[in-house]
């Protein structure tokens, strides 16, 4: 398997597993879904649902596969998919913590772009 389709494996495997876990602890007003664009290399995990008085909704977890590294967009995840990337054998230097603005990355572990 080639890099590229190895982390896009590896990233729709990680969010699977959150959206199993959290999926059971969800109230039931919430829904938690999943959205893989594998033509774009976009991948979310995001939240849909309604109070009695207003619409939530919100990103997770998006990543997206950006000049053959991880880009990750957003990440409200306690631990941080990166670290679950890390531990499934990516490399740092093929992720980046794209919430980070550009001029502090350097001062990371990870890739600054």
């Amino acid at each position: 398997m080639d890099k590229i389709e190895n982390y896009r494996s590896l990233i729709k495997k990680i969010l699977t597993e959150y959206n199993e876990i959290f999926s059971q602890a969800a109230p039931p007003h919430l829904e938690l879904l999943l959205a893989f664009d594998e033509e774009r290399d976009q991948y979310l995990w995001f939240q849909l649902g309604w109070t009695t008085k207003e619409r939530l909704k919100g990103i997770s977890v998006h990543v997206r596969i950006k000049n053959n590294k991880i880009h990750i967009e957003e990440d409200w995840t306690e631990e941080g998919i990166a670290n679950d990337l890390l531990r499934e054998g990516v490399p740092k230097e093929d992720i980046v913590l794209a919430f980070i603005d550009p001029k502090t990355r350097q001062y990371t572990e990870f890739a600054t772009a």
